[in-house]
């Protein structure tokens, strides 16, 4: 019998397993499509992140491979710098005083590659998981004509869980008033706008948006309603003068699971919580609920701690998320669904007076760097 079964090879699944397989539990990974997605999705680790990966000997790889964010700037459409902080602020809080700007789709071939080395550890693709049944030592699960056997199941395959549906787990979602549009360009941004930073946002009455340097190309993104046509300019800059590789326009919706464990099932990822994608806090929030629960299963499996801490554990992740992740994630879009509400003027100006003053930058830049919720070892009595 397996220890534990994790559904879903997405970043928070192989970051669960591979937790475990360290601790020397047996897991098998079941993955419904055929092999890992390269669809363009999540591209921004935080330093927590960063902090929390090296612990799986991941960090360096990922970083050789993605953009380094030293500085957020803030300007306005005439190129304008509002406000400007360096993220070296963050030095002494973390090892990794930095963001970074990696494909997800960079972070999960170096996830799965590390997993295979394990002999504790089996990754099956072209397994979805169809049905669920527990007892009171087990949980079984269903792909085909064949059941697995485990202690414990993660729940780590996405918004569209079908663990979720197999358990009838109720997953109410609240659709925000806009939509996100993402535009992927490899015109050189840092040569038409001189001096913008890697991250870079842009807040003016007439258009906000964000603005994020990869290794090979440049994504814009915005916020718009439902029936707003893509615009034909973004920060100031033709959409026609640049090279834009393809776009993609996505909903936005926020929900939470009233409970991230049921019996011998726990939830992560985007199977238990969504939220607005702004800040890049959702998938982060994901990974960091795959290494707090992993190293709690493995306490439970060593004997050091009792099962009650899974339960512990639900509460933890799930008081993050509603307490300090979705409010966060929102707060960034604050004056930016409608840039000529009073309220961005005033929001310009707090980001100014905290630029200011370098405490104040340290303390920003801990809390958007998710420096403030980080998963701390497991402690047992």
């Amino acid at each position: 019998m397996n220890g534990v079964i994790v559904a879903g090879a997405g970043p928070v699944g192989l970051t669960a397993a591979l937790t475990l397989a360290r601790a020397g539990v047996r897991v098998l990974v079941m993955e419904r499509e055929y092999a890992l997605s390269t669809r363009s999705r999540a591209s921004t680790i935080h330093p927590a992140t960063l902090d929390l990966l090296e612990g799986l000997d991941l960090a360096d790889e990922l970083i050789a491979r993605g953009t380094i964010v030293d500085r957020v700037q803030w300007r306005d459409l005439s190129g304008a710098i509002l406000a400007e902080m360096s993220m070296s602020g963050l030095a002494g809080l973390t090892r990794h005083p930095f963001r970074l700007h990696a494909e997800q789709t960079v972070l999960t071939p170096l996830l799965l590659a590390e997993l295979q080395s394990h002999p504790a550890a089996e990754v099956r693709f072209g397994a979805p998981v169809e049905d669920v049944a527990m007892t009171g030592t087990a949980v079984r699960v269903r792909s085909g004509d064949s059941w697995e056997r485990a202690r414990y199941l993660v729940a780590a395959d996405g918004a569209h869980s079908s663990v979720r549906a197999a358990l009838g787990v109720p997953f109410p979602q609240t659709g925000y008033p806009t939509r996100a549009l993402r535009i992927f360009t490899r015109s050189p941004l840092e040569e038409l706008l001189p001096g913008v930073a890697p991250l870079t946002y842009v807040r003016d009455p007439a258009q906000s948006c964000s603005l994020l340097r990869l290794p090979d190309h440049w994504r814009v993104v915005l916020r718009l309603g439902p029936r707003t046509p893509t615009p034909e300019w973004v920060a100031g800059l033709d959409l026609a003068d640049l090279d834009v590789l393809g776009t993609h326009r996505y909903d936005l919706v926020r929900g939470v699971l009233a409970s991230f464990r049921h019996g011998r099932v726990l939830f992560a990822g985007d199977a238990a919580h969504v939220t607005s994608t702004a800040g890049g806090l959702n998938m982060n929030a994901g990974i960091h609920d795959a290494i707090d629960l992993g190293r709690t299963l493995a306490e439970v499996f060593g004997g050091h701690a009792p099962p009650a801490a899974l339960e512990t554990w639900a509460r933890r992740r799930r008081a993050v998320l509603v307490d300090h992740v979705i409010p966060a994630s929102e707060a960034r879009v604050a004056g930016v669904q409608d840039a000529r509400a009073a309220r961005l003027p005033a929001a310009v100006a707090a980001l100014r007076a905290i630029a200011a003053d370098g405490e104040a930058t340290r303390a920003y830049l801990a809390k958007a760097s998710m420096l403030d919720t980080v998963p701390l070892p497991v402690r047992h009595t």
